[in-house]
């Protein structure tokens, strides 16, 4: 017989693998610190720029500010939420050390896994709301005065010395002229002589001038869809580190958390 007072220890290495609540509650912690600190960084950011010439931050500043408040984001609310699911994971007994290091650090990679599809499905779903809203509000946004992405070339092209002498058609023909030939990454010899009458017509200018002008918006285009298209790239490698930092963060403060969780003593 056992005498009084002693415990029976059971054997649960192969049970408990993952405490789900524990990662649960993790990941939302991550979440929440992240959306927490992405508003702040937001504000910091919006009150150092300004729209005045000489005044306030600089364009470059603000975006390796962006960059480095990014990493600092997923670092400060990654090893949070893997430290605390670490630290409230169950505890696992007569479970080798080196077993129970390697649960650890999945409970921190399942947090980081976890929040990272959270917030993946909340944009989706802002991001789907937000091009439906776009589309049923085309017509309020035309005459509110909204700028389509190659509407300033389409007006640019056919600038003349006489203002009004523009018709609104003509520049919305001429914004899908430029973006299916900045798709196909040269204006189709249709499409060319087309602008090339269309501009003479428009401004009064010379035929010469007026291939002139559609050469140089379209470079200008050109130019403008590629700087885009390099701030895009640049982002997506930037947002690849963060992540990783995060995923890294987390795994190693789950091991952190759950190691105290261990050296608990029971008073």
């Amino acid at each position: 017989m056992m005498e009084m007072g002693q415990a029976i220890i059971a054997d649960d290495s192969n049970v408990h693998g993952v405490s789900w609540p524990a990662v649960i509650a993790g990941a939302f912690v991550t979440a929440a610190l992240s959306l927490i600190l992405l508003a702040l960084g937001a504000g910091i950011g919006l009150s150092a720029i300004s729209p005045w010439e000489n005044s306030g931050a600089s364009t470059s500043a603000v975006g390796a500010g962006a960059i480095v408040w990014l990493v600092l984001v997923q670092l400060i609310a990654c090893s949070m939420g893997g430290y605390l699911a670490g630290r409230l994971r169950t505890k696992w007994i007569r479970v080798h050390t080196h077993e129970v290091y390697f649960r650890d650090t999945a409970h921190g990679f399942l947090v980081w896994a976890v929040s990272v599809v959270v917030a993946a499905a909340f944009l989706a779903s802002a991001a789907a709301s937000m091009i439906g809203k776009r589309h049923e509000a085309g017509s309020a946004n035309q005459s509110s005065g909204a700028i389509a992405p190659n509407q300033y070339f389409a007006d640019e092209l056919l600038r003349s010395h006489s203002p009004g002498s523009n018709d609104a058609a003509a520049r919305s023909e001429v914004d899908l002229i430029l973006a299916n030939a900045l798709r196909q990454g040269a204006v189709p010899p249709a499409d060319r002589s087309y602008l090339v009458d269309l501009t003479a017509t428009k401004t009064g200018i010379s035929e010469a001038d007026a291939d002139k002008r559609v050469s140089d918006v379209f470079a200008q285009a050109q130019q403008a869809a590629d700087q885009a298209r390099k701030a895009v790239a640049h982002s997506l490698y930037w947002t690849f580190l963060a992540l990783l930092v995060g995923a890294f963060c987390a795994s190693f403060a789950a091991t952190i958390g759950g190691r105290q969780r261990d050296h608990v003593i029971v008073i």
